[in-house]
């Protein structure tokens, strides 16, 4: 079937009001950056430290490097280095304006619209390997029961020793695959894996003792050959994928508690008790299980700890119903000496997004905060102005969510346009009197029963008879196969 996804894409993210194309001004603007970084006296040197920086193999738009050491005492120091964007990015002008509208990247699988021109995001913004970039540094202390201290924000010069990739890095820190290339070539990289995902697990078993609830989805992203589709691929996440979380939400949290001790106004990111917790407690009731009346996230978390382990399979459609339940986040103003509504999803009281500024409009804002204050003791922007900000990248947040949502559903659509009449085994993935619904199994594609759903119930293994497929749409229907 002939059906130009990519297209499909822009129109959609033209629809939610996203502006895919930037403006002249903002190609003359990038254009005439110099290649050189600006020079800022003063930065702490940390060069010759063996940065590394882990992402999807396919990512060149790297926000963020690590580095940990041991002490004698028995905590790891933990330094995260950002990118310095915003040294790039003068705020009011014309491609901080249009970052702003849009205020995210939007990531289609098929293509994607960057907030920031390539040569910005991929470039002289990006921490690539072997380059010198200016940078933020977060940095804490790990303690052997996992708790984090010693918190410090500070400007410095990095420089990525060595660029990774999750897959890999993953495979080999479970022992199911060979050491990377890097790592092999390099005792010091593999000594630092080792002791970032010590350090990763120690402050991902203490999240989840305070209620961190630990939720996984399956989102299928297209594989393109040539222009086509032809099939849809599950990231599953590993060892690297959870050390890159760890570190990214302890340095959120350290962000934010700097900002809130220099008494200045800042933006957080917010999650709030979920106000349909009554049907999380129903929904643990009919697989056997109490949750208190209130909302508690620690005993969500052992609920949900207790059906992964005894339905692996189907844990990533009820992890999928909890994160529905839970609602979307979102950005907030946080004024001096307010209390912030805290992250439930995550048990933080204090949170906020500032590891990915090439990426976030939110995080590049938490950056320029950040270098206000330690320049001159204040934010440098008006509560009026942040509050903007908040809403704004809530709004287009919620937006690109739904641009990348309905182009799965697409490009499942159009893998599976030619395949009509076909059987798949699937499993039950929504019985409601809205419809029932199923993911087949391979490929990993979700598409309503319009015919025989009689008797189905979430969790059913079935097999299920391809009778219509709509690209345009992004509909998929099956019928029950006898």
């Amino acid at each position: 079937m002939s059906f130009d996804l990519i297209a499909a894409a822009r129109r959609e993210a033209t629809r939610e009001g996203f502006e895919p194309d930037f403006p002249a001004a903002v190609v003359s603007e990038t254009a005439a950056l110099a290649d050189a970084a600006p020079q800022v006296p003063g930065l702490v040197d940390l060069r010759a430290l063996p940065w590394s920086s882990i992402d999807n193999p396919e990512s060149r738009d790297l926000d963020q490097v690590e580095y940990a050491e041991r002490r004698p005492d028995g905590s790891t120091r933990v330094l995260v280095g950002i990118g310095d964007v915003d040294s790039r990015i003068p705020a009011g002008s014309a491609t901080d304006r249009h970052a702003e509208h849009n205020a995210t990247s939007v990531y289609c699988g098929v293509t994607m619209f960057p907030m920031l021109p390539l040569r910005l995001s991929t470039g002289l913004t990006s921490l690539n390997e072997g380059v010198d970039r200016l940078g933020v540094v977060i940095e804490f202390l790990v303690r052997p029961d996992g708790t984090t201290s010693d918190p410090k924000v500070y400007r410095a010069l990095l420089r990525n020793q060595a660029q990774l990739d999750y897959p890999s890095v993953g495979a080999w820190l479970e022992h199911r695959g060979p050491e990377p290339t890097k790592v092999s070539a390099s005792p010091t990289v593999a000594e630092q894996l080792r002791i970032q995902d010590a350090a990763a697990e120690l402050m991902r078993n203490q999240r989840h003792r305070a209620g961190a609830l630990d939720l996984e989805t399956i989102e299928a992203t297209p594989v393109t050959t040539d222009g086509r589709v032809t099939d849809l691929k599950v990231h599953q996440r590993n060892r690297a994928t959870m050390l890159i979380e760890d570190f990214m939400i302890a340095a959120n949290v350290t962000m934010a508690g700097f900002l809130e001790s220099k008494g200045v106004s800042s933006i957080r990111r917010v999650v709030k008790a979920p106000e349909r917790w009554n049907r999380i407690v129903a929904l643990a009731k009919a697989l056997g299980q109490s949750l208190p009346d209130q909302p508690d996230p620690a005993a969500l978390t052992q609920f949900l700890a207790g059906r992964r382990a005894a339905d692996p399979d189907h844990y990533p459609d009820l992890s999928l119903s909890i994160v529905k339940l839970l609602g979307p986040g979102e950005y907030l103003l946080l004024k001096p000496g307010e209390v912030s509504q805290g992250h439930f999803g995550l048990a933080v009281h204090d949170y906020t997004h500032s590891t990915a500024p090439n990426r976030r409009f939110a995080d590049l804002v938490t950056q320029r905060l950040l270098k206000n204050v330690l320049a001159t003791g204040s934010n440098g922007y008006s509560d009026e102005a942040l509050a903007a900000v908040a809403a704004q990248c809530t709004r287009m947040e919620d937006a690109a969510r739904k641009v990348e949502r309905t182009t799965r559903k697409q490009a499942a659509a159009l893998l599976l346009a030619d395949r009509i009449g076909q059987t798949f085994d699937a499993i039950v993935t929504g019985a409601t009197p809205k419809g029932t619904f199923v993911r087949t199994l391979s490929p990993p594609a979700e598409g309503m029963v319009v015919k025989g759903h009689e008797g189905m119930d979430v969790g059913d293994r079935v097999r299920v008879r391809l009778t219509g497929a709509n690209p345009e749409r992004g509909f998929i229907d099956f019928a029950r196969a006898s």
